[in-house]
C-alpha cells in the first residue's frame, strides 16, 4: 500500500484514506494505493462497503498540474486515471465517496466513480480544467451528465466554475448532505447502503436526453462559449465531449473525450494557461527578501487623493477589511470621491454582487478627510495625487512629519521616479511604489516598485498585503514607466503610427481584439483619457532624443479638446451610453497631419499591425529584462495579463514570443528596424537568445530587481 493512501476497518466499513497533503492531489502513488485499497477489499470477506475520503482540509483537490507538462514532454508514467475508476466501479462491494473542501478536476471525476456520493455542507465540486486550456480527461464529461443532467454538465463543464454541496445535491451529483462529523456520517451511510445493488455511474442513461432536447442545450452553450471565452479551444472541445456522451456509449465516449482531451493538452493555448497558472505564484518568490523576512502589521491605511485611482485604493483597502482615512485637499473633491465609491458600491448590490450589509460595513471603514488628523496613527499611506513630481514630493514632506516610525510611505505614480520621491523625506527604506491600475478596486495587479533604498521588510509586507488585498503583485525596478507603462509605450506609440500610416482607428483596434486582447490600443487610450499620456509626455519631453519620429496625432486630438470618453469624443465619439462611434473627422484630420509631416500613407495588413504592436511589447520587454528592471520573463506576463487584458490563452508577450520562436521574432523585428528606424533595434537579449536558439523563458538574470 502506497504512504499515500491507508486501508483501515470500522468493523463491516473499510476506510480508504488519501493523504497527500496539503491538496491531496492525484499525485503518482495516490492512484495505485486506491487500486490497491478496492483490491484488499474485495478480498476481505468481513468488508460489506467502504468509504473513501481525503485526510486534511479537503478530498482530491484535481490532478497534479505538474502531470500535464510531463505528458507533453513524453515523460509521463502510467495509463492515467481511467482504468482506477472502471475498478471502483466494478467493485463487487459499494464505494461511498466522502467529500469535504473540494473535489475538482480529477477529484470529481474520482468521486464520480463511487456508487455513492456524500458531502459535508461547506464542500464544493467542479471540473475547472478548461481554466489550464483542457477538459477534464477521466471520463468527466461522460459521468457528470448521467448524474447533473446534460445542461448543469455542459455548464460545468465548458464554464469550469465550481458549485456548492447544496447545488451538487439538487442536481444529482450529491446523494446526501451530512452535518457534523464526515466520516461517520459516511460510515452510517455505507451500512445503510449495504447489500444493495450498487449503481454504477457510466450504466446510467436516464438523464441524457433526446437529440431533440439536447440539440438547443449545445447550441446555446457553443454561442455563449465562443461569446464569453473569444478564441479558446477548451471550452468547445468540452461541449463536444458532453455531446459525445448523449450520442455514444459510454466506452466510444470515453475514447471522443479522450481524443479532444489530448488535443487541448498538447495546444499553445493549454501550455500558455499551465504557464499562467504556475506564473502567479512565482512571482511571489523574490531571490534576495528570503521567506523569513519580518512583515510589518497592516491594520490601518491612508489613502491621499480621492480621484479615480484614490477612491478605488480606499475600496480595495476597505474590502479587506482594513480602515482607512481618504484624504483630499478641499471638500468639493472630497464630497465627489465619497459620491463615487458609494455609487460603485451601489452598482455592486443592484447585480448582487454585495449585500447591502456588506457595502454599509465596507463604507463605514472608509472615513473622509480634509486635513492628517489621524495619519500618526496608521500603518500604511498611499498617495494617489495628480501626476507630478512637485505636488508628490511635497505631499511625501507632509507624510515624513506626521506618519510614525515603521510606516510604509507608498506612491500610486504609474511613472515617476520612486527614488526622487522618497529624497522627500528623512526615511527612503519606508517608501516604496504601488501602482494600482483602474480600475483599482477590479483590476488585479498591483506593481510593486522598489526603490534604491526600500527595505526588504517593507518589499516583504507589501508582497504578502497584494494577496490580502485580492491583487496580484508583481516586484519591479524603477525605471520611467516601471514595467507595466514602459512596454505599454512602445505598443500604443505603434498603434498611432499605423493611424498615421494609413490604418483606419477601427482596423488597428479590431486586430489586436481579434489576437484576444481585452480592447483595442486606441480604445483603451479613450478609456483611460489622452490627456493623461499627453500630461505626461510634457513631463518628459526634455528627454525625448531630437530627430527621433514621435506620435503626433494624439497629441493634437487633445489640442483639439478631445480626451476619450470623458469628453464624449477621442479616438471616436461616444454617445450617452459611452458606446463608441467611428468618426470619419479623426481619419481626415490624421491624413492632413500626416500629409503635414510628410508621412506616406498606404495599406497595412492586419498581420503587420498585430506583429507590430505585440514586437514592441517584447522588444521592450527584453531590454527590461536584460536591465533587471524585472525579476523574469514571466513577471512581465503576468503584469500584462493581470494589468492589461492580454490574453491568457497566449501566455504573455514573452511567453507569446518563445512559442513564436525567438529567431522568428527577430528578423521581424530586423525587418521593421530597416524600414522604421532606430524605434525598432532590436534589444540586444533579444538578438543573443535568438541567435543560441534559447527563450526568454529559460533566461535568468542572477540578480534582483534593479531598483
Amino acid at each position: 500500500m502506497s504512504d499515500l493512501v491507508q486501508l483501515t476497518k470500522d468493523n463491516d466499513v473499510a476506510i480508504i484514506t488519501i493523504n497527500n497533503p496539503p491538496v491531496n492531489a492525484l499525485s503518482p502513488g495516490v492512484p495505485e494505493g486506491v487500486a490497491e485499497a478496492i483490491e484488499q477489499l474485495q478480498e476481505d470477506g468481513d468488508i460489506q462497503a467502504a468509504v473513501l475520503i481525503g485526510g486534511g482540509r479537503t478530498f482530491v483537490a484535481g490532478a497534479d498540474i505538474k502531470e500535464f507538462g510531463k505528458m507533453t514532454a513524453g515523460k509521463s508514467r502510467g495509463p492515467g486515471l481511467l482504468p482506477l475508476l472502471l475498478k471502483i466501479e466494478d467493485c463487487r462491494k459499494p464505494v461511498v465517496m466522502a467529500i469535504h473542501g473540494t473535489a475538482f478536476g480529477g477529484g470529481l471525476e474520482l468521486a464520480m466513480a463511487g456508487h455513492y456520493r456524500v458531502a459535508a455542507p461547506s464542500a464544493q465540486v467542479g471540473q475547472p480544467e478548461v481554466k489550464l486550456g483542457l477538459i477534464p480527461g477521466a471520463g468527466g464529461t461522460q459521468r457528470l451528465p448521467r448524474l447533473a443532467g446534460v445542461a448543469k454538465a455542459v455548464e460545468m463543464c465548458a464554464g469550469g466554475n465550481p458549485i456548492t454541496a447544496q447545488d451538487t445535491l439538487k442536481f444529482g451529483i450529491l446523494d446526501r448532505l451530512i452535518e457534523g462529523d464526515l466520516l461517520a456520517g459516511a460510515t452510517a451511510f455505507a451500512r445503510e447502503i449495504a447489500g444493495k445493488p450498487a449503481p454504477k455511474t457510466r450504466e446510467r442513461n436516464e438523464k441524457l436526453g433526446t437529440p431533440q432536447q439536447n440539440a438547443p442545450i449545445f447550441a446555446a452553450a457553443r454561442d455563449a462559449a465562443r461569446k464569453k471565452a473569444r478564441g479558446l479551444m477548451a471550452p468547445l472541445a468540452a461541449i463536444d465531449a458532453v455531446e459525445a456522451a448523449t450520442k455514444l456509449p459510454f466506452e466510444e465516449g470515453v475514447e471522443a473525450e479522450r481524443k479532444l482531451f489530448t488535443e487541448c493538452l498538447f495546444s499553445d493555448q493549454s501550455k500558455a494557461l499551465i504557464h499562467v497558472f504556475f506564473g502567479e505564484r512565482e512571482v511571489a518568490k523574490i531571490p534576495d527578501v528570503p521567506k523569513d523576512t519580518p512583515i510589518i502589521p497592516v491594520n490601518s491605511a491612508a489613502v491621499i487623493g480621492a480621484g479615480t485611482m484614490g477612491g478605488g485604493i480606499a475600496m480595495v483597502f476597505a474590502n479587506a477589511g482594513i480602515p482607512v482615512l481618504l484624504r483630499e485637499a478641499d471638500q468639493a473633491a472630497l464630497d465627489r470621491g465619497m459620491n463615487t465609491i458609494r455609487k460603485n458600491y451601489d452598482n455592486s448590490v443592484k447585480k448582487g454582487r454585495f449585500t447591502q450589509q456588506y457595502m454599509d460595513e465596507r463604507l463605514k471603514l472608509i472615513k473622509p478627510t480634509l486635513t492628517y488628523d489621524g495619519f500618526s496613527e496608521v500603518d500604511m499611506v498611499v498617495e494617489a495625487a495628480f501626476e507630478g513630481m512637485a505636488l508628490k514630493k511635497q505631499i511625501f514632506g507632509e507624510l515624513d512629519k506626521v506618519c510614525k516610525q515603521g510606516a510604509i510611505l507608498a506612491s500610486n505614480t504609474s511613472t515617476l521616479s520612486i527614488d526622487e520621491i522618497a529624497s522627500a523625506t528623512s526615511r527612503p527604506q519606508s517608501v516604496i511604489g504601488t501602482h494600482f491600475f483602474s480600475p483599482a478596486n477590479v483590476m488585479r495587479l498591483l506593481e510593486i516598485v522598489r526603490g534604491k533604498a526600500s527595505s526588504k521588510e517593507v518589499i516583504a509586507t507589501c508582497m504578502q498585503l497584494s494577496k490580502k488585498l485580492g491583487k496580484v503583485g508583481v516586484l519591479v525596478g524603477n525605471c520611467r514607466g516601471f514595467v507595466g507603462n514602459r512596454m505599454f509605450g512602445p505598443y500604443r506609440r505603434e498603434a498611432q503610427f499605423l493611424v498615421e500610416e494609413g490604418a483606419t482607428v477601427e482596423a488597428v483596434d479590431k486586430a489586436l481584439y481579434d489576437y484576444g486582447m481585452a480592447m483595442g490600443p486606441l480604445a483603451v487610450g479613450d478609456l483611460a483619457g489622452l490627456d493623461v499620456g499627453w500630461r505626461i509626455r510634457k513631463e518628459f519631453r526634455h528627454l525625448e532624443k531630437p530627430g527621433v519620429r514621435q506620435p503626433l496625432a494624439e497629441d493634437l486630438l487633445c489640442e483639439t479638446g478631445r480626451y476619450g470618453q470623458k469628453t464624449g469624443a477621442g479616438w471616436y465619439k461616444y454617445d450617452e451610453n459611452r458606446r463608441a462611434i467611428p468618426d470619419p473627422t479623426v481619419e481626415e484630420n490624421v491624413r492632413k497631419w500626416a500629409a503635414e509631416a510628410g508621412i506616406k500613407q498606404h495599406p497595412i495588413s492586419k498581420e503587420e499591425i498585430v506583429d507590430r504592436l505585440i514586437y514592441a511589447l517584447v522588444n521592450e520587454g527584453a531590454r527590461i529584462l536584460e536591465e533587471g528592471y524585472a525579476l523574469r520573463a514571466v513577471d512581465i506576463d503576468i503584469i500584462y495579463l493581470t494589468g492589461y487584458g492580454f490574453p491568457a490563452h497566449r501566455g504573455g508577450p514573452m511567453w507569446y514570443a518563445d512559442t513564436v520562436g525567438l529567431k522568428k521574432v527577430y528578423d521581424r523585428i530586423t525587418e521593421f528596424h530597416k524600414e522604421h528606424g532606430e524605434l525598432w533595434e532590436p534589444a540586444p537579449l533579444l538578438k543573443r537568445l535568438a541567435e543560441e536558439g534559447k527563450t526568454f523563458a529559460g533566461f535568468n538574470k542572477e540578480s534582483s530587481v534593479a531598483a
